[in-house]
């Protein structure tokens, strides 16, 4: 699979309906163009959207950590994954957020921004992830440091 990347300003519609950047939908694996899955973010206000491949290995990893014979995982499984949901993507390329999660990531004016992560996508409110970014010389600093070769031999690179 391609890697999503980049920065795509959109609006969506009275109904919340959103076109997904067609350099996303370009990418996504055949066989998963017509739908996604969707989580909001556990730490920040933005929406995750995977591939249903990237989901499904998500959710293998999920089980290999937890055990389901234990309350207390048997019950992050169940909050982890009934947070998620699918979406379907119409044959215009949009997908159809609901009130309630435009509303919890901030979006009142309907604008919004896809920002690609690797093998994944999220959805912003545009004003709060220009107020979620670190300034440009913080941000270089903390490149470097987790970029250097050092950071990346650490990795197995």
């Amino acid at each position: 699979m391609s890697t999503f990347l980049g920065k795509y300003e959109a609006k969506a519609d009275v109904k919340g309906r959103i076109f997904i950047p067609a350099a996303y939908r370009k990418i996504l694996p055949e066989g998963e163009k017509d739908r996604v899955v969707m989580r909001l973010d556990d730490d920040n206000d933005f929406l995750v959207i995977y591939p249903e491949s990237v989901w499904n290995k998500k959710m293998d990893k999920l089980e290999e950590n937890t055990d389901e014979w234990t309350p207390e995982d048997e019950l992050f499984q169940m909050q982890f994954v009934s947070e998620a949901e699918y979406l379907d993507i119409d044959s215009q390329g949009r997908i159809l957020l609901s009130k309630k999660h435009l509303k919890s990531i901030s979006i009142e004016n309907s604008e919004v921004l896809f920002v690609g992560m690797k093998n994944k996508f999220t959805i912003w409110s545009k004003a709060k992830y220009e107020q979620t970014l670190m300034p440009r010389a913080e941000f270089a600093k903390l490149k470097r440091e987790k970029m250097s070769k050092k950071a990346l031999t650490q990795d197995g690179e």
